[in-house]
């Protein structure tokens, strides 16, 4: 099966970064999509980044010109740089994996900007 484990999440002040990352493990297809959701308190989950293992990228508006999605396929490693981050950026950050017709999740990472 498929793994997924985040790390990198925590608290940081508002203007400031963050790094998260995430490392899928298990059977990986040589072609798939990783990348981040976020899910802010009472709201739903919704795409922040994803890309490619052809390294096409994908971004939400609210985060371009800020976040930064990554990877590194010879690790199954996917990452997202944040920066100038914002009190609206709080949230809990999933990792995502589609492969083969399937969404893999992580467990989930808060990051908190306070107001």
């Amino acid at each position: 099966q498929v793994q997924l484990v985040e790390s990198g999440g925590g608290l940081v002040q508002s203007g400031g970064s963050l790094r998260l990352s995430c490392a899928a493990s298990g059977s990986i297809t040589s072609l798939n999509t990783m990348g981040w959701y976020r899910r802010a308190p009472g709201k739903q989950r919704d795409l922040v980044a994803t890309v490619t293992t052809l390294n096409t990228t994908s971004y939400a508006d609210s985060v371009k010109g800020r976040f930064t999605v990554s990877r590194d396929n010879a690790r199954n490693t996917v990452f997202l740089q944040m920066n100038s981050l914002k009190p609206e950026d709080t949230a809990v950050y999933y990792c995502y994996l589609f492969q083969s017709y399937r969404n893999y999740w992580g467990q989930g990472t808060q990051v908190t900007v306070p107001q």
